[in-house]
């Protein structure tokens, strides 16, 4: 006979588990994180799923599933009105066994908005830290490549993010706010060295003019199909001739 407290919200039988320490006290600043419990098997995602996805234990295979379901249905119908029996339901695995892997929707919602926005930030760094000494517009221009790329590979992650980030209530909020503080400052430095650079208008304001870039790149999402590559990259390099360029006729 279970106890009372052996059950979910959501109505089904739930794992008795040790308590834990909570995820959100992991994400402090920046980029650091601090590796899961041993008895999470799988650490934080880095990058999207890889198509050697099938060479992974199988444990990491189920909790990428469950991350990968709940980021659909965060995407498509929110946070507060998606359930862990929904959830269960895409993954096609029963209810309880999402305890095994995350003890509330809360933790799966954290991690889902980190990967969201962590793989962005990191392609970004990447792609902008092999151009070397390049000029700062070429170092923009693959910023704004390596954004979009980014969002082509973890879509339903990054518009979870971007759809749900401003309905959540603050508590939920304020684990990622370092996260997107640090990724909105590496831009503003990008478009500051530039304008210092004289390669954009001295009179420009930095933060309305990452928020216009950011803002926009995001939102491709909702009109631009992101499944083909090469057209990602004609985007990105129409975006970076607007930005530097406008739509004034020469």
């Amino acid at each position: 006979m279970q106890r009372r407290g052996d059950r979910s919200r959501d109505g089904s039988a739930k794992p008795r588990l040790k308590p834990k320490s909570g995820f959100k006290s992991k994400l402090k600043s920046g980029l650091k994180s601090k590796p899961r419990p041993a008895r999470v098997p799988a650490a934080r995602a880095k990058s999207a799923p890889a198509s050697g996805a099938a060479a992974k234990p199988k444990s990491e295979r189920s909790r990428d599933l469950i991350l990968r379901s709940a980021a659909q249905l965060f995407r498509h119908q929110g946070f507060s009105a998606t359930t862990l029996r929904q959830i269960a339901a895409r993954a096609k695995i029963k209810a309880g066994s999402i305890y095994y892997h995350f003890h509330s929707k809360e933790e799966i919602l954290d991690e889902v908005l980190d990967r969201g926005l962590r793989h962005v930030f990191e392609t970004v760094k990447h792609a902008v830290e092999r151009a070397g000494k390049a000029s700062h517009r070429h170092r923009i221009g693959l910023a704004i490549e390596a954004h979009l790329v980014a969002l082509l590979e973890t879509s339903d992650f990054t518009s979870a993010n971007i759809r749900i980030y401003g309905q959540l209530p603050e508590h939920l909020k304020k684990p990622h706010r370092p996260l997107r503080r640090a990724y909105a400052a590496y831009w503003d430095r990008l478009f500051r060295n530039a304008r210092r650079a004289g390669e954009i208008r001295a009179d420009m304001e930095i933060v309305p003019l990452r928020m216009f870039v950011i803002g926009s790149l995001n939102w491709t999402i909702e009109w631009f199909r992101l499944d083909n590559r090469q057209a990602v990259l004609e985007l990105a390099r129409r975006t970076e001739m607007l930005i530097f360029e406008g739509v004034r006729k020469p």
